[in-house]
C-alpha cells in the first residue's frame, strides 16, 4: 500500500483554518496539524483547534509554545484594547493592531521545522489576501517569497531540488462566504470553531470584531447558518 503524503497544516482552532485541514485530507495529505500557544488573549482558540483536530482526524497534532507577550506591539499580546464594530474601509484602511509583529513568519518557521522531521513537502497556512483584515504576511507576494526562502534554509530544499517544499494557500483567493461553503461541503463542523480576537473565558466570541464581523458576514452570504456560540447580546 502507498504511503500517503504528509502536511504540516498550520491550525489556530478557527474558521478559515478549519477548513485548510479538510482541504489538505481531501487532496490526500496525512495532516500533522500545528497550533500555538503565543501569549495570545484569546487562548480558548487552542481548544477549538483540538476539537477541530479530533474532529477531522488529523494524524498528529502538536502545540508549540513560545511567548510573544515579550515584544507586546498587538491587541493580541499587549494590554491594547481590541476594535470593535468597524466597518470594512476602517479595516483595510491600515495595518490594524490586532496584527501580531512577523507572527506568520515565526509561526512558518516552525512548521519548517516539523515538516523536515515528519518528512512533509507540504505546509497549509489558511492565509486569505481578499475577506481579510489588512495583515501583510497574509499577501501572495509574502508567501512566494517565503517559499524561495525555505528551499535556500532547510536541509530537505538544499539536497532534494527535484522534490521542493511547498507552502500551500487554498484560501488566498476565496472569500469568507466560499470558504465557509468549501468547508461546509467537506464536513467541517464550524460550531466546533472561534474566531474571535476577544471572546469570554467560555469561549463565547463577543461578535464585534473585525473577525467576528467578517465571519457573520461570511454565514449570511453563503446562506449558511452562523452556528458561533455569541457573547449576550452580540
Amino acid at each position: 500500500m502507498t504511503e500517503k503524503k504528509k502536511a504540516v497544516v498550520l491550525l489556530s482552532g478557527g474558521l478559515d483554518s478549519a477548513t485548510v485541514v479538510a482541504m489538505a485530507q481531501a487532496d490526500g495529505f496525512d495532516v500533522h496539524a500545528l497550533s500555538f500557544r503565543y501569549g495570545q488573549r484569546h487562548s480558548v482558540e487552542l481548544d477549538a483547534a483540538e476539537r477541530v483536530a479530533r474532529q477531522l482526524g488529523v494524524k498528529e497534532h502538536k502545540i508549540a509554545t513560545l511567548d510573544l507577550r515579550l515584544f507586546g506591539g498587538s491587541a493580541l499580546t499587549a494590554d491594547i484594547d481590541v476594535p470593535k464594530d468597524r466597518d470594512e474601509s476602517a479595516m483595510t484602511a491600515d495595518i490594524p493592531v490586532t496584527y501580531v509583529p512577523a507572527r506568520n513568519t515565526i509561526f512558518l518557521s516552525f512548521a519548517l521545522a516539523y515538516a523536515e522531521t515528519a518528512g512533509a513537502r507540504d505546509i497549509f497556512i489558511g492565509v486569505n489576501a481578499l475577506d481579510y483584515s489588512g495583515y501583510p504576511d497574509c499577501r501572495p507576494d509574502y508567501i512566494a517569497a517565503y517559499e524561495k526562502m525555505a528551499n535556500l534554509a532547510t536541509r530537505v530544499g538544499v539536497s532534494d531540488t527535484e522534490h521542493p517544499l511547498h507552502i500551500q494557500t487554498p484560501l488566498i483567493d476565496l472569500t469568507k462566504a466560499q470558504i465557509i461553503a468549501a468547508g461546509t461541503k467537506l464536513g467541517v463542523d464550524y460550531s466546533l470553531t472561534i474566531s474571535c480576537y476577544d471572546p469570554d473565558p467560555a469561549g463565547h466570541a463577543c461578535g464585534h470584531c473585525d473577525s467576528c464581523l467578517l465571519r457573520k458576514k461570511g454565514f449570511r452570504e453563503a446562506g449558511i447558518d452562523d452556528p458561533t456560540p455569541y457573547q449576550q447580546g452580540a
